[in-house]
């Protein structure tokens, strides 16, 4: 151009801002200045406004002093850009003082920008006073912006009230079909939690843009509504339209929540193909949605593939490896961050800590708890994490060291410690931390309800279990999810099946957890067809998982289903394509070797992978010698001393060996046990009565009332060997010792204790339920049913495999255990 005139440099200023450049604005400006181009009273609001994008209050109050003194500061629109750029820059002091200055002068822009300040800047409550002004003062009207405005300070649900008389003012107005205004109410509704009226406001819209379709998807993947965000999304597409970036975020978050991976996998390819894959968000959320749909090489892939990646990228790879269990992975990529200079961040070293928790690595936790300490990253997040990691590797006294250190304890720092107690096997312990945390007035959670009902279950104790049923609808927590699945096994483990049952069937939306623990607890308590029916009736609406099928092939086991075992094997490979593990071969073995279908066992075991599984050998033994087949249990009990054993393990072929007679064997296996410091668990039985877990072990004499515990159980026997013709089984006493001895260690189990105890302290006709830590006898099981026969009393016994219900003489195992 050959002369520029103050119209044209405006107009170049004014483009550069207008295209989101406003360092060059302002170059063009100091430019301006350089050559002594006078300004005029247009120059302002565009400079004004390119300090406010930079949020730079240095230039824009040397630009304000220069209004002032070439006279500008009383032109409105002079006065309005300052009080936005002062608003944008954090100054509302100024920006407040600018547009009280004006003594009603000012017009509607000055208040819309003042509104905008205010709402900007989160001071709800002056914004909403000062619109109120707004509606009495002279000479000015509402215009779209001044809602867009006031809506912004109506984003919280404490001034949703507010919001809702605004959108009536709306709908009485102009500008009830203005595209702004109502992309404005749209958010104000999601940003409350609303989203029934942020739909019903978008369905009346005749015009939607891009903006409006994102805010109603954001909202439900914000408030979880994942299924409603792929059906909305899909009426999103029409033909010819293009998402952006933030449609494709949030579509691809749903599809990771819900496990989703070919939907997942579909919008990645639109984002390849639209050129949204190189967005750095993008990136970061394709590899967590891979991450949640167990993805684990694409995953990686993704990663790779992000060109300059940023420390959530790291932190969200690394949660994905530590969420599917590659905990090697997740570690080796966590060291290599920490070599690159990645900040370290509270969710990363979270997910490290798992990874620990995963590989039992207590002294990589140790080295990530230095390092938390050197780079100063304590945080109650972090602290938390650490109660749980030490918990979970069972290291309870650290774990409680780094419990008492946090100042203020919240919800997650108290349901950490009660989850280590019951991962540990202190259930009383987890009770009373419980009871301590309630008298800290803080209110249990979903996770620490939890965890507190598995401890109930653990004790076996009912009356617990009811108390935090009872507390669970006092406070009106929603039965649902892991509570409802937890409520389940608590009853059922507990012994009572019947309101296991009612639990279940009184829950009306089902998960597949919830159906696996209710097949599960037919089990254990020998309702085989129970199960199955129950599995029938899931695979209508759920895919059964790798967990449903143990299940369902323990029920089999434990209520001698053979043809029905030996399909669901079949089925599960043939029907839903997972193979399955070690465990689900173990108990088809376990069903065909209880059923006395010993050679078929034996072959099942040799002809797949699990001839090195000390599980399906100890199987396999303890029916051999149950049925009387000493040359297979001696086969199976030397397949067993050939690998690495449980301790229960040597036992079971000591005792094998020793039926046998070969009690060389029987003292090279014992003397291997006590060279290896390994030491069989006592047997432990506890039984509730009132409000109290009473413990008792093998011939027990340290309980206070133990000589009338004695006295009762010496007359319960001699009932019932002279009414019920109760004989001693001798046989299953494997000590070399003679048969009065044997006699008085049968007597003497720990379950008889608990049952005498039971006889003594409740009222006549009521149940007693113990729990036994070991496998019960054939001769304690035998006495069970004499004693509900003659006795009157219903016997709940709950062993290490299964439960048993005597009743009237007769066992719901039906003598097959």
């Amino acid at each position: 151009m050959s002369e520029r005139t103050i119209f044209t440099w405006n107009g170049m200023i004014g483009a550069y801002v207008s295209v989101g450049e406003p360092m060059k604005a302002l170059e063009l400006y100091r430019n301006m200045r350089l050559l002594g181009i006078p300004l005029d009273s247009c120059t302002f609001p565009c400079v004004l406004k390119a300090c406010g994008m930079l949020k730079n209050p240095y230039s824009g109050t040397e630009i304000h002093c220069l209004a002032i003194k070439l006279g500008y500061d009383s032109v409105v629109f002079v006065l309005n850009s300052l009080v936005a750029m002062y608003a944008k820059c954090n100054n509302l002091h100024n920006a407040r003082c600018l547009f009280r200055g004006m003594n009603g002068n000012g017009d509607s822009v000055s208040w819309n920008s003042m509104i905008s300040a205010y709402s900007a800047n989160g001071l709800s409550v002056e914004a909403l006073t000062l619109f109120r002004e707004m509606q009495v003062a002279p000479h000015v009207t509402n215009n779209p912006y001044t809602y867009v405005s006031v809506l912004q300070a109506c984003e919280d649900s404490h001034f949703l009230k507010q919001g809702m008389e605004i959108h009536g003012s709306v709908l009485k107005s102009y500008h009830y079909a203005d595209i702004f205004v109502l992309n404005a109410l749209i958010g104000m509704y999601v940003r409350c939690g609303k989203l029934k009226e942020a739909v019903a406001a978008f369905s009346r819209m005749d015009e939607k843009d891009c903006f409006s379709w994102n805010t109603i998807l954001s909202g439900f993947v914000q408030y979880g509504h994942y299924d409603e965000a792929l059906l909305f999304f899909h009426d999103m597409q029409d033909p010819g339209k293009k998402f952006d970036q933030v449609a494709i975020l949030n579509v691809i978050a749903a599809c990771g929540r819900l496990g989703k991976l070919m939907n997942g996998r579909e919008v990645h390819a639109y984002a390849i193909k639209h050129g949204l894959d190189s967005d750095l968000q993008v990136g970061n959320t394709l590899v967590d949605m891979y991450g949640r749909c167990c993805c684990v090489k694409i995953m990686g892939h993704v990663f790779d593939e992000i060109p300059d990646k940023d420390f959530i990228s790291w932190t969200t790879v690394i949660a994905g490896y530590s969420l599917n269990n590659e905990h090697v992975s997740a570690i080796e990529l966590f060291k290599k961050a920490l070599i690159e200079g990645i900040d370290v961040d509270t969710m990363m070293v979270g997910s490290i800590l798992s990874s620990c928790i995963g590989l039992k690595c207590l002294s990589f936790v140790k080295e990530i708890h230095c390092y938390i300490e050197r780079r100063s990253l304590f945080d109650q997040v972090l602290q938390n994490a650490l109660v749980d990691a030490y918990g979970g590797l069972g290291n309870v006294d650290y774990a409680r060291h780094m419990f008492e250190s946090i100042d203020s304890k919240d919800v997650v720092s108290w349901t950490s410690m009660i989850s280590c107690y019951v991962r540990n096997r202190l259930p009383n312990e987890a009770l009373e931390h419980f009871n301590c945390m309630k008298k800290s007035n803080i209110e249990p959670d979903f996770v620490s309800l939890v965890s507190i009902l598995s401890a109930a279950a653990s004790l076996s104790s009912l009356k617990k279990g009811k108390e935090i049923h009872g507390y669970l609808m006092r406070k009106g927590f929603a039965i649902f999810g892991s509570v409802a699945s937890s409520l389940v096994d608590m009853y059922s483990r507990c012994g009572n099946i019947e309101i296991a049952e009612r639990v279940f069937h009184g829950i009306k939306c089902k998960d597949l957890i919830l159906w696996t623990t209710m097949i599960n607890a037919n089990g254990m308590h020998g309702r085989g067809k129970a199960a199955i029916d129950a599995f029938n009736e899931m695979v209508w609406k759920f895919s059964p998982d790798h967990i449903t099928f143990l299940s369902l092939l323990n029920a089999c086991s434990h209520s001698g289903l053979i043809d029905e075992g030996r399909k669901f094997l079949r089925v599960m490979k043939s029907e839903y394509q997972l193979e399955p593990w070690t465990e689900h071969y173990v108990s088809v073995v376990d069903l065909l070797a209880r059923a006395n279908c010993l050679e078929e066992a034996y072959r099942f075991v040799e002809s797949t992978k699990i001839t090195l599984s000390g599980e399906a050998w100890c199987s396999l033994l303890r029916a051999s010698w149950i049925h009387g087949n000493k040359e297979l249990a001696q086969v199976a009990a030397q397949k067993l001393l050939e690998l690495d054993l449980e301790p229960g393990n040597y036992v079971l072929v000591s005792n094998v060996f020793a039926t046998c007679g070969r009690w060389k064997e029987v003292d090279d296996v014992r003397m291997k046990m006590r060279r290896t410091g390994l030491k069989k668990s006592p047997g432990c039985s506890w039984v509730e009565v009132g409000s109290e877990v009473q413990t008792f072990v093998a011939r027990d004499r340290s309980h206070p009332q133990s000589d009338e515990i004695y006295q009762k159980l010496e007359m319960i026997t001699k009932k019932l060997e002279k009414e019920g013709g109760y004989v001693p089984q001798t046989k299953l006493v494997v000590h070399n010792v003679d048969e009065e001895e044997k006699v008085q260690m049968l007597y003497a189990h720990s379950e008889r204790l608990a049952i005498a105890f039971g006889l003594l302290k409740t009222p006549e006709r009521t149940a007693i339920r113990v729990t036994k830590n070991l496998r019960i006898c054939n001769d304690c099981h035998v006495f069970g049913k004499l004693v509900s026969k003659f006795f009157g009393r219903e016997l709940v016994v709950r062993d290490a495999n299964r439960f048993h219900h005597f009743k009237e003489g007769i066992c719901s195992c039906g003598d097959f255990w």
